[in-house]
């Protein structure tokens, strides 16, 4: 594909999700975002309204913000900031609800750092957009809420879920408590993404030290050395409890740590021999996460069990990464085989996932291409991958040589 095409294909479709949510989501009865929204593009007025949807719709439209420079998205992430900051922080004990129920009652407590982690992203990528002093403040107590109730001060990283007065909780999302899966790989993954966030509005020692810590923790706990995939659900001593091959989290990671190692490593040159491994590391988990690439169509398998087997999904998150990981590992390598995979990537998501006719995207297809799910906007169907994407894609197709 040229890539002047492929650059301005990107940057409409970056255009067409944000003004689908624009149009869509906002809940002009109750404040704040629909909690549900379907392929018809019909809202469920009682849904529930989660931290991570709302969370990413924040960090979403306050990077659009950032990166076009365009007001109109001013509205949307200040309407996002302010529903955060009324309904989802905690007043009495600090942090964010996981849910609220539609009017905005707190329905869902607990503190799972998955949602704490995503509330602390939003909040410091719209600090950055719009230096908002306010929100910085918030996302400051956020960080520290998180270290010192979360951070496990003997193991390292962060454990899974803590009640609402951040005591011990045994009510997991994610993971698995019973089978003492108290620590995974996709909270501590978007906990690296939020405090690198934050370290970009905030470069405070703490959370640098935070960010070096997981990196650590990543290289030596949850990637696998000899395979270079990610163990998913492990215990407090890290050892692991569950685990599959995940496709889609392998190809995120492999541009998610690298980008937190340059962060750190363009304030602290200290750490640039870190910077350097975790770079490594990184392409050698998307050649691993290659394998579920499937070069007859472009798609992405989403996992594969240790029983052998397959989910062949085509999901829109699994994809939306996979043209960014491939991407950051030709940016790294100059191996064009990887940008062949980033850009059939792109191939397939236009040609499958895009809906035509109601807008943004279908949370997946199956291998045959036959269409998946009904929502377009839920708990966890949301802008985020999708936009962040584009933006990713468009800054990088700028440094192409």
């Amino acid at each position: 594909m040229d890539i002047n095409q492929l650059r301005a294909e990107l940057r409409q479709e970056h255009k067409d999700i944000l003004a689908y949510w624009q149009r869509y989501a906002p809940d002009a009865d109750h404040g704040g975002f629909y909690g549900r929204v379907n392929y018809q593009n019909q809202p469920d007025p009682k849904a529930d309204k989660g931290i991570v949807l709302n969370a990413r719709i924040l960090w979403t439209f306050s990077a659009a913000l950032r990166h076009t420079h365009h007001e109109e998205y001013r509205a949307t992430a200040n309407q996002a900031f302010q529903y955060i900051r009324q309904y989802f922080i905690d007043p009495q004990y600090g942090g964010v609800y996981w849910s609220v129920d539609a009017m905005g009652q707190p329905k869902y407590p607990l503190k799972h750092s998955y949602g704490e982690a995503f509330a602390l992203y939003g909040l410091s990528e719209y600090v950055h957009a719009t230096n908002s002093a306010p929100a910085l403040a918030l996302a400051k107590t956020q960080f520290q809420h998180m270290v010192k109730h979360a951070f496990d001060q003997n193991k390292g990283g962060f454990v899974e879920a803590l009640n609402q007065d951040w005591s011990p909780a045994t009510d997991y999302i994610i993971s698995k408590y019973d089978n003492q899966e108290i620590k995974t790989m996709n909270t501590h993954l978007h906990i690296l993404e939020a405090f690198t966030c934050l370290y970009r509005v905030w470069p405070d020692k703490s959370v640098a030290d935070q960010i070096r810590g997981l990196l650590h923790m990543f290289l030596e706990h949850i990637i696998d050395p000899k395979t270079y995939r990610m163990n998913l659900f492990m215990d407090t001593n890290w050892a692991v409890r569950r685990t599959a091959i995940s496709y889609g989290h392998d190809i995120e990671a492999s541009w998610l740590l690298p980008e937190a190692a340059d962060v750190l490593a363009a304030r602290n040159p200290g750490d640039k021999p870190l910077q350097k491994t975790v770079r490594d590391v990184g392409v050698r988990m998307a050649r691993a996460a290659s394998t579920g690439f499937d070069p007859t169509d472009g798609g992405m398998n989403y996992e594969l069990e240790p029983d052998g087997h397959l989910n062949s999904e085509r999901s829109w998150w699994v994809l939306a990464e996979a043209m960014v990981g491939f991407m950051n590992a030709y940016q790294l390598t100059h191996d064009k085989a990887f940008l062949d995979k980033s850009i059939k990537s792109w191939e397939f998501i236009k040609k499958y996932l895009l809906d035509l006719k109601n807008g943004e995207w279908f949370s997946g297809v199956t291998v045959a291409h036959k269409v998946l799910g009904n929502d377009k906007i839920s708990m966890w169907k949301c802008p985020y991958h999708n936009s962040r994407a584009c933006l990713e894609m468009l800054e990088r197709l700028e440094h192409l040589r």
